[in-house]
């Protein structure tokens, strides 16, 4: 019997321990699909606008807690690469808030200021694509096979479906692009979280 080939782990300067490690490395797994979830259930209707409203709330500040307890793990490799996409997708999601605020008139003096729409796309565009170098930096550091062309293909399905949306005439279409996003990115970040 040959003994199982231990997963290479990509970077790891400063390992953490304890409970919050363990949902710091699969927390993504699960929140990934269930935003993209929510994202095509707003869509089509079954998702309210105001929960929309409350799970970007919710993913600001997971996504600050998130990289506050993680930035000496993320230090280097596509853990920093993984670091940086959050950074630059902190303020993508503050984009959504303010949208959902600017839009429903909760906030009066932002609802004629900014550009409500415009904010929301941001929001929504951004996360389709944000991830999408930080999969193929994941993809070309990974020296597995299998795993890192399932990372390739999390950043095409990234790129795919923002297009598929970005195009679509109908909610339908808009669903099959977040579909496509959101099938891609969750099998990325399992991928990931292997590595980990």
């Amino acid at each position: 019997m040959v003994p199982a080939a231990k997963a290479t782990r990509v970077s790891h300067a400063h390992r953490a321990g304890g409970p919050g490690l363990t949902l710091r490395e699969n927390g993504p797994a699960l929140l990934v699909p269930a935003a993209w979830g929510v994202a095509a259930g707003a869509v089509l209707g079954v998702v309210s606008s105001h929960a929309l409203f409350v799970a970007h709330v919710v993913m600001s500040v997971l996504l600050v807690a998130f990289v506050v307890a993680s930035w000496r793990d993320m230090a280097s490799g596509v853990l920093r690469a993984w670091k940086l996409a959050i950074l630059a997708g902190t303020p993508v999601t503050l984009a959504g808030v303010v949208g959902f605020l600017a839009r429903d008139g909760t906030v009066p003096a932002l609802a004629g200021a900014v550009p409500a729409d415009a904010l929301l796309a941001v929001a929504f565009y951004g996360w389709m694509l944000l991830p999408a170098p930080a999969f193929v930096y994941t993809g070309l550091r990974d020296p597995t096979v299998p795993r890192s062309t399932v990372h390739h293909v999390a950043a095409a399905c990234s790129v795919a479906g923002a297009a598929v949306a970005a195009l679509a005439g109908s909610q339908t279409g808009t669903v099959a692009g977040i579909a496509l996003v959101g099938a891609g990115q969750t099998a990325g970040i399992l991928a990931a979280t292997a590595l980990y």
